[in-house]
């Protein structure tokens, strides 16, 4: 057994435990946007234009290792698109808007981080935080979760489903070892934790 294995989280946007074992934090996002993502206003193509943006800067974050991204790379065809391994595409069962390229009207995401505070500083710094200032120019207030996070074991590739199932968890019962968020996090080992540096979790 390998004692000295990076530890790492997935967001539903895994982590890897520090016992010994490799883990991932995965995080997923979902946001219900105002407009269909097809909407050629200008509105639109500036939420496009401010997350191509926000992808770049995230992809030179210390800790950030991948993110979903389907084959085609059409805006919009997320149902349609193949994500390879990452799986089907899916979403929540309160989500009730289009689910065809000219209709779909939510924004989401499925990465993959080493732990959760390299994922709380891109997430909450930089020009992400600059969009979280303006979601609600592009999406609406839903009152449900619009993220999550959870541990995966070395070698695992989170998918869209595993990403949904635990943002519903969180929703139906709130946050628990295996979906959490940034204010009740948990450690890999499914202890309550805090992200060190600021103030957040127990």
């Amino acid at each position: 057994m390998n004692t000295k294995a990076p530890s790492q989280l997935n967001s539903a946007d895994g982590l890897w435990a520090r016992t010994g074992r490799a883990t991932w934090t995965g995080k997923t996002q979902l946001r219900h946007g105002s407009s269909p993502l097809a909407d050629p206003s200008p509105l639109t193509r500036q939420f496009y234009d401010v997350g191509e943006a926000v992808y770049r800067e995230f992809s030179q974050h210390p800790g950030y290792l991948a993110r979903a991204e389907a084959a085609d790379g059409d805006r919009g065809a997320l149902f349609e698109a193949d994500w390879g391994a990452w799986g089907e595409f899916a979403v929540p069962a309160w989500y009730g808007k289009g689910r065809t390229a000219e209709t779909t009207a939510l924004a989401t995401t499925l990465s993959l981080w080493t732990d959760l505070r390299p994922a709380f500083d891109a997430v909450c710094t930089g020009l992400h935080r600059g969009a979280l200032n303006r979601r609600y120019d592009w999406f609406e207030k839903t009152g449900r979760p619009n993220y999550v996070f959870w541990w995966v074991s070395d070698g695992v590739k989170p998918t869209w489903q595993d990403g949904v199932s635990r943002l519903e968890h969180l929703h139906d019962h709130g946050a628990a070892p295996h979906a959490f968020t940034f204010h009740h996090p948990f450690a890999p080992e499914g202890t309550g934790t805090r992200i060190k540096g600021n103030g957040l979790g127990r």
